[in-house]
């Protein structure tokens, strides 16, 4: 009873002319006809399809396949440890799938919405989702509005609107004259000033507001429909790795064939030889690829964090070193987004440069307090801030609006960018001050100037706009009555003057951008602000000020002439949100690879479009940031230049840790071939490449992971999409390492042949163990040096070989282990060679890298 009480208010019966909300009978018919108010999920996987989906991976069933073996040959510990393995490896895995999906469903039903409805006249609290086209919501301050609908009832309601327009300022509704019970959401280029939008959030007053559209018939839901028209791209190194196992997977599954049928035909035992096709075909089995390519992933993505950026999707990583273009927003990206007010400008020419403290002389103190009119009682939007900053510093005592009352809001509109609030001068009075301020050339227009007046105030913006400032028109009108014109057209303007705010550059930038250019990175400044003041940021930030194109240009170019042009455009002035996609359409048709920053609902479409979506942490809307691929916590332009460094830091290590993987495989397979080729006892069993595994998984996973950068990381241009995870040269330099490390290991096993059958096969693991030590060493580094791959700090490294020392100390010198592995004890004259073997492999492969300079790297 205590939550009954809770979530439901009585209130009394509505009187005649008062809105009614639905009754719980009429709500559920609704939902179940219309659905829920959100938008549609991604199918939750099951438990059975995460099981099938784990049991394909090859090396599982090729443990499972050893355990049979073993069970035919009567050998049931090597059986149960195979298997054992096997099915731990499942488990895990399982286990993490399973706790991951539970955890994003358990996300999403925390951040599912509420809201205050009136049913059966009663206000109720009910899921966001439960709401349903009808519905009569109640708005309150801090509410984020449910559903799409009309406005029924207002007292001093405002909204910020920026996840959809892009712009912080709050804005003011109408209300809806006559009731709506069931009138759809107006048309496209229709009436919206009564109209509010689902997720808009009510920084002040209340309101009542009759549902019209939920779910994806709203406005947010018809850009998520648009969403999924966007193709997301599929990561390419994952297609490129599975590739890559499924060749090495055909090519040992026929060697490991045939293997089996030479081993029989020869030596008889067809068990033997099973096992011995077992033992091969694991060990040509690249199944590190996979693993290694996750944890790279992951743990790529935890160290973009600890720079301030989240990456949401693996693809992102990969791609950050293929971006050739780099479209960025001013405020706040490029700048501090903190505005202050430097300069005013009168109409006679007079110009006041202000320093922030003393307080301002009449004339300038008149335009200045016109701003603040104009501007909220409560401010959110920096510039609002900085007008309201500048009263309280700059007050000559000649303040008029002690006693004022605001009595009515006009908000800026796309289509007239300008604000404008009517304030009443006296209690009761019908005297009003009406102050605008927006975009000079609006303010023109609202003030009716002829040609002449304009090209003036033109000439003025841009000597202010050259200085990097953003500029804003003020204008002021009276009017007497208490009836006002519908739109701000109906005024008698008065032009007032301009007014400078200044939103410094962020310190970081200037030397971002000389990274991203010495990249080979070309970056695009897209701005809503007045051409000059984009092209003086521009310059400042280091981005070339001589190739600029505005929102109008851009209207008027069909999509071919726009793709024709983009790639020479530096500067994208007086641009729409919705403009963007087309830039980022225009740019991928040139084939560049597309990295765009973006804050609001209508940037989604643009960041999905793009190769790398970049979605702004901190005034970025949850839209944005779900559309996007990467979250920048700071807002900052100089963490996404980190990102692409530690994107390509990234790249060159998992090039490295790929190559080790084939370089390693070979001399596995190479002894595991050596039995039938010079008729030795089997050396390698299933059970010690297990083993096996057990090093080169945290090897690959940790040690090359770890790696610092190259000293050219950000020296070179970026690499194609296209360029293959193994290049030729790569594949041939691992194929020379891996000959070269086998060369020594049967060097040394051919001359301890006449030990017994479990020393041999402990010297032969021994070897193998010391030589991918020395690959792992060979490969820290794209350049030639023995000293550099000793000394060269890696903490990874560190422990990963006192983990491995360990290991091989256990494998030595305990009996039951030693006994369980099928090994004899090591003589110190078989450690001393199996040393000197892998100190050879070392010095001849750096002497071949550096002899070798075709660039395997590149």
């Amino acid at each position: 009873m205590k939550a009954v009480a809770e979530s439901t208010t009585l209130i009394p019966v509505p009187v005649e002319g008062t809105p009614i909300g639905l009754t719980q009978g009429e709500a559920a018919i609704r939902l179940a006809r219309d659905g829920a108010n959100a938008l549609p999920r991604q199918r939750r996987r099951s438990l059975i399809s995460i099981i099938v989906e784990v049991m394909r991976e090859p090396m599982l069933l090729l443990l499972l396949a050893g355990g049979g073996v073993y069970l035919a040959l009567g050998d049931l510990t090597e059986a149960l440890v195979l298997i054992g393995l096997a099915g731990f490896s499942i488990a895990i895995t399982i286990i993490q799938e399973t706790r991951s999906e539970r955890a994003i469903e358990a996300l999403r039903e925390i951040a599912s919405p509420r809201a205050l409805v009136i049913r059966d006249h009663v206000r109720r609290r009910i899921a966001g989702r439960d709401v349903v086209r009808g519905d009569l919501l109640v708005l309150s301050e801090g509410d984020r509005v449910a559903a799409d609908g009309w406005l029924l009832a207002d007292n001093g309601l405002r909204l910020d609107e920026s996840l959809l327009t892009g712009e912080s300022i709050p804005v003011s509704k109408v209300v809806r004259v006559g009731e709506c019970h069931d009138e759809p959401a107006p048309r496209p280029g229709g009436n919206h000033l009564a109209y509010i939008f689902s997720g808009t959030l009510v920084v002040a007053g209340s309101g009542l507001c009759r549902v019209a559209a939920t779910g994806t018939s709203s406005e947010i839901g018809r850009i998520g429909q648009s969403l999924s028209t966007l193709e997301t791209e599929s990561p390419h190194l994952r297609s490129q790795t599975r590739k890559l196992v499924l060749a090495f997977a055909i090519i040992g599954g026929v060697v490991s064939g045939l293997a089996v049928l030479l081993y029989g035909l020869l030596r008889g035992g067809w068990l033997d030889a099973a096992l011995t096709g077992v033992a091969l075909g694991m060990s040509m089995l690249p199944e590190e690829f996979p693993v290694v390519l996750a944890v790279f992933m992951a743990m790529g993505a935890m160290r973009m964090s600890r720079v301030r950026v989240l990456a949401r999707r693996a693809a992102a990583i990969e791609t950050l070193g293929s971006a050739t273009v780099l479209c960025t927003d001013k405020t706040g990206t490029l700048t501090e987004n903190r505005m202050t007010v430097i300069q005013l400008k009168l109409p006679d020419g007079r110009v006041l440069d202000h320093d922030g403290e003393a307080p301002l002389p009449d004339e300038f103190w008149q335009l200045a307090e016109l701003g603040i009119l104009a501007s909220a009682p409560q401010p959110f939007d920096p510039m609002e801030v900085a007008f309201h900053e500048l009263g309280r510093v700059g007050d000559a005592g000649t303040s008029r609006r002690a006693d004022w009352n605001l009595q009515h809001h006009y908000p800026l509109d796309p289509a007239l960018l300008a604000v404008s609030q009517i304030w009443c001068t006296a209690p009761g009075g019908d005297e009003h001050v009406i102050a605008s301020k927006g975009a000079p050339e609006t303010i023109a227009e609202l003030c009716g100037m002829d040609p002449a007046e304009r090209a003036a105030v033109a000439a003025a913006v841009d000597a202010m706009a050259a200085r990097g400032l953003r500029v804003l028109g003020v204008a002021e009108a009276r009017w007497r009555g208490t009836s006002f014109p519908a739109t701000q057209h109906g005024f008698d303007f008065t032009y007032r003057g301009l007014v400078g705010l200044q939103d410094p550059l962020r310190a970081s930038v200037p030397e971002a951008v000389r990274q991203c250019h010495a990249a080979g990175i070309h970056v695009v400044m897209i701005t809503g602000d007045y051409p000059e003041t984009a092209r003086a940021i521009a310059r400042e930030a280091g981005i070339p000020s001589d190739t600029l194109m505005s929102g109008d240009q851009l209207a008027q170019m069909d999509d071919a002439e726009l793709a024709r042009r983009v790639c020479d455009i530096t500067i994208f002035a007086r641009v729409m949100p919705e403009q963007k996609l087309r830039i980022v359409q225009a740019l991928k048709a040139g084939r560049q690879i597309v990295g765009m920053t973006g804050d609001g609902v209508n940037d989604a479409p643009s960041l999905k479009a793009a190769d790398i979506g970049i979605a702004m942490g901190g005034r970025g809307t949850d839209v944005a940031r779900e559309a996007a691929s990467i979250v920048l916590l700071d807002d900052d332009f100089g963490s996404i230049v980190t990102a692409i460094r530690v994107g390509r830091r990234i790249y060159d290590n998992l090039r490295k840790a790929m190559g080790f993987i084939v370089a390693v495989h070979l001399p596995i397979a190479g002894l595991a071939m050596m039995p039938l080729l010079f008729g030795l006892p089997i050396l390698l069993a299933p059970i010690h490449i297990a083993l096996l595994e057990m090093i080169i998984d945290p090897v690959c996973s940790l040690v090359f992971e770890a790696e610092r950068e190259e000293s050219n990381v950000m020296r070179r241009p970026p690499r194609a999409p296209a360029t293959a995870l193994l290049p030729r040269a790569l594949v041939l330099w691992s194929g020379v390492q891996g000959a070269v490390a086998l060369a020594a290991i049967g060097s040394v096993v051919l001359w301890s042949r006449g030990a017994p059958v479990v020393e041999l096969r402990a010297i032969a693991f021994g070897t193998l163990v010391g030589a991918i030590l020395v690959l792992v060493l060979v490969n820290r580094a794209f350049n030639p040096s023995i000293a550099g791959a000793l000394l060269r700090p890696n903490v990874a490294l560190a422990a990963v070989v006192l983990a491995i020392a360990l290991v091989l100390g256990l494998v030595e010198w305990i009996g039951p282990v030693r006994n369980l592995l099928g090994f004899g004890a090591l003589q110190p004259g078989q450690m001393l060679v199996a040393c000197l073997a892998g100190a050879a492999v070392l010095v001849v492969l750096e002497t071949i890298k550096w002899r070798w300079r075709i660039g395997w790297a590149a």
